[in-house]
């Protein structure tokens, strides 16, 4: 599936990217689904119906999405295009652990379809400013930056993935803090998204802003395969072993990496309809002759029998 889930359009003050041309622009590159997830960063930022003044920027609102206006554009968007692009509402919260209330009242109140978790501010101290940085060590800062992270991941689960977790470094003027260092924040972190059946955001903003590693970085990454891979008991891989003579199924060597990570055996089942693989001795040999038993753990799973046969009158 070729998806957008992190698109931000004219409604957060860091784009001015009209909706609908974002639909187009989506249609156009042949897109099977977006979903749009504009900033809310209660902190930093007002509602536009908060009752307060809203302050600007360049002459930009330092205001969250119109979130009235945000969902009917989006309903909108749905009725014109919806029949060539699905099309998702969803936000970024920029979160704190003190205005989690806040977010969750915003939660309530909309269907959204997915959730960003970010961290982009903490003390309503921005980074892209160095507020948020200035009077701290390199240490201070980053080790502050990764405890409110994990602070959110263990108090708050109405979110979908856990976007760039290492934005701190995008906006780190005394360069990159050693890996190591953040380690056991991260492993922490992981742990709670993980169990918590969330997942995290690969951001290709890196490669905008000129980064040397990826965000997060690849090292976060292979942290977050190695802890994630094991499953709890027995791992069966259901393949199609393949019929004598057909061509067209996916081969072990294809499946290998994918049985290896997760430990798994391969399982199969034989077939009612007549052939190579109807009977337990000529399964076995078919798996045999195109090397699944070979590579990996079998199961036949109806091997011992006998088969249960069902009466099905006039077919029905």
């Amino acid at each position: 599936m070729f998806a957008d889930y992190h698109v931000h359009t004219e409604f957060s003050d860091d784009s001015v990217y009209p909706m609908e041309d974002v639909v187009k622009d989506a249609i156009r590159m042949g897109m099977d689904e977006i979903c749009f997830t504009d900033h809310v960063d209660y902190g930093v930022k007002e509602d536009w119906d908060s009752g307060k003044e809203i302050e600007y920027r360049d002459g930009e609102p330092i205001a969250n999405v119109d979130y009235p206006r945000y969902a009917e554009q989006i309903r909108q968007m749905q009725r014109l295009y919806g029949d060539r692009i699905a099309i998702r509402m969803g936000m970024e919260f920029g979160m704190q652990m003190h205005m989690i209330p806040q977010f969750q009242a915003l939660y309530d109140r909309y269907p959204f379809d997915f959730i960003i978790l970010s961290v982009h501010q903490v003390e309503d101290k921005e980074f892209w400013t160095q507020d948020f940085q200035r009077g701290r060590t390199q240490q201070e800062y980053n080790e502050r930056y990764w405890q409110e992270m994990l602070d959110l991941v263990k108090h708050y689960q109405n979110y979908s993935v856990l976007g760039h977790m290492d934005l701190i470094v995008r906006y780190d003027e005394a360069g990159i803090y050693p890996f190591e260092k953040i380690r056991p924040y991260a492993e922490q972190i992981l742990k709670e998204v993980i169990k918590n059946g969330k997942g995290i955001e690969v951001n290709t903003s890196s490669a905008r802003y000129g980064l040397s590693d990826t965000t997060p970085s690849r090292a976060i990454l292979e942290l977050y395969q190695k802890l994630g891979k094991e499953l709890p008991g027995k791992v069966a891989v259901k393949v199609h072993s393949g019929e004598v003579g057909n061509q067209n199924f996916l081969r072990p060597a294809f499946w290998k990496p994918i049985v290896d990570a997760v430990s798994g055996t391969v399982v199969e089942c034989n077939t009612a309809y007549e052939g190579e693989r109807d009977t337990t001795a000529k399964h076995l040999k078919t798996l045999r002759v195109h090397g699944w038993s070979e590579s990996f753990p079998v199961d036949l799973l109806d091997a011992e029998g006998p088969d249960l046969e069902l009466p099905i009158p006039n077919g029905k």
